[in-house]
């Protein structure tokens, strides 16, 4: 464990270099311990890959005590225990007519269209981050059959629950957007609504997998086919 100042009134704890199913999970279990343990001093938390970064109220602590306090509670291994997360099954609807690049990384990848599809949804993802945009979560890591560049000139408009590979991680859009990954179908569960508690259906740290569903069932689920 590495503690760096990050501002005035912020220190990033680094658990690892390179974001991992042990290492996320550490960082979802000292991001747990903290948040329980730092009440009033603790302003926000904000994980990532291999890091944490702790924002701390500057009137009621200050550097010093703070890394002080960090060490306390994460020394003895604790924030690399086993933490699995919560498991969340998102539906999703794979095909050429949401998905305009499963053919094109098929052929790339000497595959079936069916093929990635069975990949993609058969695998298990740890919440890596969530940034880029709020909901936007990075999953990982995909299977390295179906592995992916990103485009090479990006699109102007994703639309929203849009399902993308890029590299060894995917994620679904949670508005739309520009975006460079590889399209391959479509969710139509929101994956960001500021009026709802919690806003998020998932956090860093969780595990998520993808169940496939039908035409029929993700347009009964609200999906939407057009570019919205």
């Amino acid at each position: 464990m590495n503690i760096r100042v990050a501002g005035e009134s912020a220190l990033m704890i680094y658990l690892g270099e390179h974001g991992q199913p042990g290492v996320a999970a550490a960082v979802a279990r000292a991001a747990t311990l903290l948040r329980q343990a730092l009440g009033e001093q603790l302003v926000d938390l904000v994980p990532s890959y291999a890091s944490l970064l702790v924002i701390y109220d500057p009137f009621r602590t200050d550097h010093l005590e703070m890394q002080q306090r960090i060490r306390a509670l994460l020394q003895g291994g604790d924030a690399g225990e086993e933490d699995t997360g919560r498991l969340v099954r998102l539906p999703v609807y794979y095909s050429p007519e949401v998905g305009p690049d499963l053919t094109a990384l098929a052929a790339q990848a000497g595959l079936t269209p069916d093929e990635v599809i069975e990949l993609h949804q058969a695998g298990e993802y740890r919440v890596y981050a969530i940034g880029f945009a709020p909901g936007f979560a990075y999953l990982g890591d995909v299977d390295a059959r179906i592995a992916c560049p990103r485009l090479a000139t990006p699109r102007q408009k994703v639309p929203r629950g849009a399902v993308g590979i890029a590299d060894r991680q995917t994620a679904i859009y949670p508005a739309a957007s520009p975006g460079g990954w590889n399209l391959i179908g479509r969710c139509p569960q929101p994956m960001f609504d500021p009026d709802r508690e919690p806003s998020m259906p998932v956090r860093v740290g969780d595990r998520v997998r993808f169940q496939p569903i039908t035409r029929d069932e993700f347009l009964a689920l609200g999906g939407c086919l057009d570019d919205a």
